[in-house]
């Protein structure tokens, strides 16, 4: 993966998060070509990607965002002022007021909530659209966790469950996770199959999120066809909302060796935490890529490295290095921007990572450094 982040390293006070522009630019334009191309709208899924301070760049590509609540919605009004999307697996009174004055589109989870709020959503903003999520039933996610079309799933309208409504203006479905065009051809043949019969009757089907496109082999012209094909059949607008595509390979993580010890191996403990900085490393699970590192007996060095939480299970891997690591070396986890800082925690009062960019020109900008208020702040 092409990086400049080694010329800056010094700098880099750990834990830290560094984004590079220019990375993240090379898959927005991959993004707004796919568009041009398809005659989709693309928009950001903010559960996977939410730097606002790349905002700015993020509206020169893409249509949108989309949120999955009251506080995604108000970022994406309020720093990316374009179209916006709120889905919700359930709205609550108390918010769904503020949501609606904020978004341009209200995709509902249920049939219940759908009627619950359609006239009161309308009342608030006539302009806005309505649609329902439906569950295909049909998904090739590849761990049930993150499986939306798993049996017994909350999240969206199955083909038995559905009741047509004619304040309906589209569909939203999302069964992916990681995958290909491939994976999006099955899952739209099954929604075809099911809801044919209301599809002429919208104005916009929203492919959901999952779409792998900025990964290398991804078949980006089978993309393309899939959506001119589907739109053109039946005269409507199509979204999709990747997340993870945006900010794919686009940073790192940078941490520091704080100790070695041993215990039948070498173990380095670090400044950063799988349970805390990098969950789902813990939660999918899968092993984060470690710049110049080797598989466990690949290089002359074996190392476990480990988190700083009391987490017994705070392990990130087993990896092996040219040479013995000593307190105070720096490690750079690989594509550490997307589903990561937006799902960070302080537990144990562990210190966040600081948020930075490797501008474009080269120059190396600190966003957000976070302190203890930060993490007393979220106490009572």
């Amino acid at each position: 993966m092409e990086s400049s982040i080694e010329r800056v390293l010094p700098k880099i006070k750990t834990p830290s998060y560094v984004l590079e522009e220019a990375l993240l630019k090379k898959n927005l334009k991959l993004l707004k070509n796919i568009e041009q191309k398809s005659g989709a709208k693309i928009i950001l899924a903010l559960k996977g990607f939410a730097m606002w301070s790349t905002f700015d760049m993020v509206r020169e590509y893409l249509s949108g965002a989309t949120a999955s609540g009251l506080w995604e919605c108000q970022l994406a009004f309020e720093e990316l002022r374009r179209e916006v999307h709120t889905y919700s697996p359930g709205f609550k009174e108390d918010e769904i007021e503020l949501i609606a004055k904020m978004s341009d589109y209200i995709i509902f989870n249920s049939i219940n909530q759908f009627k619950k709020y359609k006239e009161r959503v309308k009342n608030i903003h006539p302009d806005i659209s309505l649609g329902i999520r439906i569950n295909p039933q049909t998904s090739a996610a590849p761990v049930e966790l993150y499986n939306p079309c798993a049996p017994y799933s909350r999240l969206g309208v199955t083909k038995e469950a559905f009741e047509w409504d004619d304040m309906m203006e589209g569909f939203h479905f999302h069964a992916l996770c990681e995958e290909s065009a491939e994976a999006l051809e099955q899952v739209l043949k099954s929604f075809e199959e099911s809801f044919k019969e209301f599809l002429p009757r919208l104005k916009w089907v929203n492919f959901g999120g999952g779409h792998h496109i900025t990964k290398k082999g991804y078949d980006t012209q089978k993309l393309i066809r899939l959506i001119k094909d589907f739109s053109q059949k039946y005269g409507l607008q199509v979204y999709l909302e990747p997340g993870e595509a945006v900010g794919w390979q686009t940073g790192v993580l940078v941490a520091s060796v704080v100790d070695i010890v041993h215990n039948q191996m070498d173990i380095a403990i670090l400044d950063t935490s799988a349970e805390t900085h990098m969950p789902d490393v813990l939660a999918m699970p899968y092993r984060p890529e470690v710049r110049g590192a080797g598989m466990p007996d690949e290089k002359p060095y074996r190392y476990r490295l480990a988190g700083n939480s009391c987490l017994a299970g705070d392990i990130i891997g087993d990896y092996s290095f040219d040479r013995p690591l000593k307190p105070g070396d720096k490690i750079i986890f690989e594509d550490m921007i997307h589903y990561t800082f937006v799902k960070n925690t302080t537990f144990n009062g562990i210190r966040l990572p600081s948020l930075a960019i490797l501008k474009e020109n080269g120059d190396y900008e600190v966003i957000k450094r976070f302190d203890y208020c930060d993490y007393k702040h979220r106490l009572s």
